[in-house]
């Protein structure tokens, strides 16, 4: 759906790239994270990609389109959600989609039917001026999926977001993968990262230092331990084990059999763990 070969790009008036020659590409159907801290590139990527910023240097495509002659119609297959949201604040929610489903030629989805799908149907007739900051974010992402796309570019979506509304979202972007999709998220939010996508890249100062599902990031980067708290003799008392040959490692079986258990888990790493260890940096 999209393939980028040694993208750079520096914004007029600096004497240095902001993107130093990004190579990537990302699947049909696949959920494709960005992941770094800001300044890092994450967004300069998603406006190139969706054909904002054109003067780049490099190869790039995106669904079997160079970036380089796209036309009005490109947009009818795209969909996005900026960082900020872009709302007309004098507009309730309802004319805002009204009038945004306006822009497209093709079929577009029910706007109270996207309002429901996010919990603002309470709100429709509601002046976004009145809006909450997740208020705004839930709308931008219903914005964003007006057109029915077959590729979506989310920049931050979940930024704001109470831990309900977060889920929901969450939930929503892994339907619209569930029927065939394309999504790219940019992000800081290694949780949001790590629970949605088939894939992520770390950008750190215009560069990608590394690119894999988070499942074998974390696997790669952590230990093959097993940790065990359990109360012994009236105190709590902690326990570390490998992993390898576990099933026939007697000392952790005696514990199990005689210890009342208060947790236990693998030792692996976390997606920002691997972020830090990886790039130096961290997510702020």
């Amino acid at each position: 759906m999209i393939r980028v070969e040694s993208l750079h790009f520096a914004y007029p008036g600096k004497t240095t790239d902001t993107l130093k020659g990004l190579s990537f590409h990302v699947d049909e159907g696949e959920i494709f994270g960005f992941l770094g801290p800001s300044g890092a590139g994450k967004s300069t990527t998603q406006k190139i990609l969706i054909g904002i910023l054109r003067k780049f240097r490099g190869q790039v495509s995106v669904a079997n389109t160079n970036l380089r002659e796209i036309q009005s119609g490109f947009y009818e297959r795209i969909g996005v959600a900026f960082e900020t949201p872009n709302l007309y604040s004098k507009f309730t929610a309802l004319e805002n989609l009204n009038f945004f489903k306006h822009f497209y030629s093709g079929e577009t989805r029910d706007p109270m039917h996207l309002l429901a799908s996010v919990g603002l149907e309470d709100a429709a007739e509601t002046r976004v001026a009145d809006f909450s900051k997740g208020m705004k974010v839930r709308l931008n992402f219903c914005r964003s999926l007006l057109n029915n796309p077959n590729l979506i570019f989310l920049d931050e979506p979940t930024s704001g977001l109470d831990p309900v509304n977060l889920r929901k979202i969450m939930s929503l972007v892994k339907a619209e993968r569930a029927q065939g999709k394309t999504i790219c998220i940019t992000t800081h939010d290694m949780h949001v990262a790590d629970s949605l996508c088939n894939r992520v890249a770390f950008i750190v100062d215009g560069d990608i230092s590394l690119i894999d599902s988070p499942r074998k990031l974390k696997l790669q980067h952590g230990e093959r331990l097993v940790e065990v708290e359990y109360q012994n003799d009236g105190g709590l008392q902690k326990g570390a084990f490998s992993l390898d040959g576990i099933g026939e490692n007697t000392a952790f079986k005696s514990i199990l059999e005689s210890n009342y258990i208060e947790t236990i888990h693998t030792r692996e790493a976390s997606l920002e763990d691997v972020f830090v260890k990886t790039t130096g940096r961290k997510l702020t």
